[in-house]
């Protein structure tokens, strides 16, 4: 097969490329709670009140740290769209700890929104999410982060893990 005819990784999932990333964390998110509402009995005072005291402790952490990220991707003046160029390769703050703090940030806020509500089902959904922004979302935007910071990165990327 030619090159001008190989699939670029991600191509399968371009639709879903368009949509902002928080935006498939909402969907997965309402997907396991459709299934939820389904296919499970009605959850009469399913778990207790440490769970959902527990979730909103969990939602409040990872919107302050994914709101932190994405305040500091402002300040820097890059984008904060996957797949557009950067322009500043940010490394302070959340990102001395995780190259991806605001998908850290949506994780917890979807585990804390779960525990708010006591719902499992998202949270099997929640692992189609991370799979796909493991597996094709972040690799694009490594990649591009390379192709305009080069070494910079990869001594960025070989000091601070990808997710924790």
């Amino acid at each position: 097969m030619d090159s001008s005819r190989k699939r670029r990784p991600g191509a399968l999932f371009r639709p879903l490329l368009a949509l902002p990333v928080p935006w498939v964390f909402v969907l997965g998110y309402l997907l396991g709670a459709a299934l939820e509402v389904v296919f499970l009995p009605p959850r009469a005072a399913r778990g207790s009140h440490l769970i959902g005291a527990a979730g909103v402790a969990f939602f409040v952490v990872g919107a302050l740290l994914a709101g932190w990220a994405w305040m500091i991707f402002h300040r820097q003046g890059t984008t904060r769209v996957p797949g557009e160029a950067s322009t500043a390769l940010v490394t302070l703050g959340p990102y001395k700890v995780t190259r991806n703090p605001m998908y850290v940030g949506l994780t917890l806020a979807y585990i804390g929104e779960a525990g708010i509500q006591r719902q499992i089902v998202p949270l099997a959904t929640l692992l189609l999410v991370l799979a796909y922004a493991n597996w094709v979302v972040i690799p694009i935007e490594e990649n591009r982060l390379r192709a305009v910071f080069g070494p910079a990165y990869d001594s960025y990327r070989r000091k601070v893990r990808r997710w924790l």
